[in-house]
């Protein structure tokens, strides 16, 4: 599959690994732990924080995004995302298009358990068809 050119830099396994430990998941145990890389070459980190009321927990991807962007950055040049589960783990719908708001088509996306399997694939193959600000033009 289509990918950008690889990012320089380390490999992003080691902080998401990392920052998952600090996830806050007493409900649903699943702790997630993502590393994004901007185009600067920064690496911002993220992991799940969850609340009683489901729908207001925070997903790693996007702990990650709101740390990039709170440093003034904006622009994903790789993702890594990590949990301990059967199968690499992949983002939620909703991560899906905050990764897409931040990253083009062709970034590089690793989804990864914590025994080591990986998956790479692409924002554009994540979230295909997906929503942008074209939509909201009036013809």
């Amino acid at each position: 599959m289509p990918a950008s050119d690889a990012p320089s830099g380390p490999s992003l396994r080691a902080p998401a690994a990392a920052v998952r430990e600090n996830a806050h998941a007493p409900y649903s145990n699943f702790k997630v732990g993502a590393a994004i890389r901007a185009t600067s070459g920064s690496v911002y980190v993220g992991c799940n924080v969850e609340n009683v009321a489901y729908p207001e927990g925070t997903c790693a991807e996007a702990g990650a995004i709101a740390a990039m962007v709170a440093s003034g950055e904006t622009e994903l040049a790789e993702v890594y995302v990590i949990a301990d589960c059967p199968s690499p783990v992949p983002p939620c719908g909703g991560c899906r298009q905050k990764l897409k708001e931040f990253g083009a088509a062709d970034v590089a996306v690793t989804l990864a358990t914590t025994d080591g399997v990986e998956m790479k694939t692409t924002i554009g193959d994540l979230l295909p068809g997906a929503f942008d600000a074209g939509h909201m033009e009036r013809s």
